[in-house]
Formats: structure tokens, sequence, C-alpha cells
């Protein structure tokens, strides 16, 4: 049976991180296998890209070059992560996902969301010949 998949989206300071960890809790409690990750990060290369997101030294980063590495860190995660775990039927649950590219770099950074869409698509996997959901 194919798993699924929960994500937790907000503001900094919402809560989502500890709504994650009720939720494992609650897992955890009922033998529940799941998976609990982030976003970015999660494997170690998206973990890399994450570090050059939110490094002050990179402050004067272009809002596109923005967008193209959380898509960068986004299929990583989502190919080497996401996909298998959820093929094995677990739960995964993830600490933010695509929905906060539409609010950071769609409305605060104001990149075309058409652009968005295309490389969400791509980043997830979803319709990409050569993807491990293919």
């Amino acid at each position: 049976m194919p798993g699924k998949f929960i994500t937790f989206e907000g503001i900094e300071g919402s809560g989502k991180s500890t709504q994650v960890k009720l939720l494992v809790k609650y897992l955890e409690s009922r033998n529940i296998p799941y998976l609990s990750t982030r976003e970015p990060g999660g494997t170690p290369i998206a973990e890399a890209i994450r570090k050059i997101l939110l490094d002050p030294a990179c402050s004067e980063m272009l809002p596109e070059t923005e967008l193209l590495l959380y898509n960068a860190s986004r299929v990583q995660h989502t190919g080497e992560l996401i996909l298998p775990a959820l093929k094995a039927g677990k739960i995964v649950i993830c600490d933010r996902y695509y929905d906060s590219t539409y609010a950071y770099q769609g409305a605060a950074r104001e990149l075309d969301t058409d652009i968005i869409d295309t490389l969400t698509r791509y980043a997830t996997l979803i319709q990409c010949p050569n993807s491990p959901s293919a």
C-alpha cells in the first residue's frame, strides 16, 4: 500500500516543528512506519544546498538563484528520500515543501508563478520520464 505525504507549512514560529513532533509521537505510539524530514534538506546533498540558502554571507543571492536552489534541494530530497519512503508504505511528514516556494519566492520575491509551477512539477518528479516515480 502506498504511503501518505503530510506537509506542515506556515510562517516562522507558527508551530510547524511542534506539530511534526506531536504527529511523530502519535505514530510511534501506534508503531506506524513513518519518515520525518524537512525542506530544504533531508539528504546530504539537499542539506548542503540548505547551508548555502541560509548562509548570511549569501545575502546578495538573486531571487532567481534562490528559486533554483530550493528546487535543486527539492528534487534531490524527493527522489532520494520521499518517493522511496512512500513506495515503502510509510507516512512521510515534511516540515515545509513546495507551498513555501509560492509564499516566499512567488509572493515575497514576486517571481513568476508560471515558472514556479513548471519548476515545482519538475522538482517533485511529477511527469518526469526518468524519475523514481515513473
